[in-house]
């Protein structure tokens, strides 16, 4: 399993990956389905590092990331999506396992994280990866944000 960066060319593949999941999407935004503009301003920004989740040649999910959030120097995660096709197989945890490998390259001592409170599958699936729940929060939605943190390394 390895990361390819997310290109403007293949955009489409993160509106299919991203689209697979509907549940999300509504937790997220309330639409059950995202738009190719919506994915150019989430994955092709200059804030984040986004790359698609690959098994073997297999597009399998998205991955999006600061390696440093300005308001408080932690890396973030801030989207671990797999395709509705490739979820409950264990290729989530192998995901942020090469992650969370790649910051420890990088000198990483903790990743945080936040969690949509409504999806509750999330919030077991970090917690389970020995996350830890340490404050909640409102997203600019209003939606409120339960923040996670991991010791790493």
């Amino acid at each position: 399993m390895y990361f390819e960066e997310v290109k403007k060319e293949s955009l489409f593949i993160a509106l299919e990956i991203v689209n697979s999941n509907p549940d999300y999407n509504i937790f997220e935004n309330g639409k059950d389905a995202r738009t190719l503009a919506d994915m150019e301003e989430e994955f092709l920004n200059p804030n984040s590092i986004s790359a698609f989740i690959k098994l073997d040649d297999t597009y399998i999910g998205i991955i999006d990331y600061l390696l440093e959030n300005p308001r408080d120097q932690y890396p973030w995660l801030g989207l671990l999506m797999l395709h509705g096709d490739y979820q409950g197989y264990g290729f989530g945890a192998q995901a942020y396992a090469v992650y969370e490998n790649e910051m420890l390259k990088r000198g990483k001592k903790s990743v945080r994280i936040g969690v949509l409170k409504e999806n509750i599958r999330a919030q077991r699936f970090w917690e389970e990866l020995g996350f830890i729940y340490y404050k909640t929060t409102t997203a600019q939605n209003g939606s409120g944000i339960f923040c996670y943190q991991k010791q790493i390394g």
